[in-house]
């Protein structure tokens, strides 16, 4: 971990740099290699395959006729928050076929954001699933793809049966400030979970 600046010589007034992991999740071709893609500060790592008429027959291609690749383990993206906070994102494989892998990226990190499609809600079920299973915290960002809402936050929130303290964001994931406006929501509701966990502690 950097903990000073590059270049400069350390010393006792600079501020240590925070690193941090969080996973980008969702159903196949929810949006998951843009939304890493968009806010990355470097290039991102994106370990795809192109769709082949094998894999035609394993994942669901006719709904999104457009989808010629897709990532087969991770998309992997950095971003520096501000200058304490260095954040790595890692985007998980969308087909169940490589689920075995989900529980290798996610260790370590500090929280997810499982990525909604509202034209095929249920593809990110799993992906919900998979996060309260393991008492991990996630927020949900439902991904405008045309750039307009076609349902409001609240109604998504109650077919996916969210708990009420999970937030719900609009997020456009080419869109870099609301890519970036959810991944600081998620880091918010994972203080707002740190801070109630200590505070029966302190009492």
């Amino acid at each position: 971990m950097i903990n000073h600046r590059v270049g400069a010589a350390a010393d006792s007034s600079e501020k240590s740099v925070i690193t941090s992991k969080i996973v980008v999740a969702g159903g196949f071709g929810v949006g998951k290699s843009t939304f890493v893609g968009s806010i990355s500060d470097i290039k991102p790592l994106t370990t795809e395959a192109m769709m082949t008429v094998a894999s035609g027959k394993l994942d669901d291609t006719e709904r999104l006729p457009y989808k010629g690749s897709t990532t087969v383990a991770m998309d992997f993206g950095r971003v520096a928050l501000d200058d304490e906070l260095l954040l790595y994102i890692f985007g998980t494989p969308g087909q169940e076929r490589f689920w075995f892998m989900w529980d290798s990226l996610v260790r370590g990190s500090i929280g997810a954001v499982v990525l909604a499609d509202t034209r095929r809600l249920a593809d990110s079920f799993s992906s919900v699933d998979f996060f309260e299973n393991r008492n991990i915290p996630y927020v949900i960002g439902v991904n405008t793809f045309d750039g307009i809402l076609h349902h409001p936050l609240e109604h998504v929130r109650r077919a996916m049966a969210l708990d009420p303290s999970v937030p719900v964001f609009r997020c456009d994931a080419r869109e870099r400030e609301e890519v970036k406006e959810t991944v600081l929501g998620l880091i918010e509701h994972v203080m707002r979970r740190v801070e109630q966990v200590a505070e029966p502690s302190m009492t």
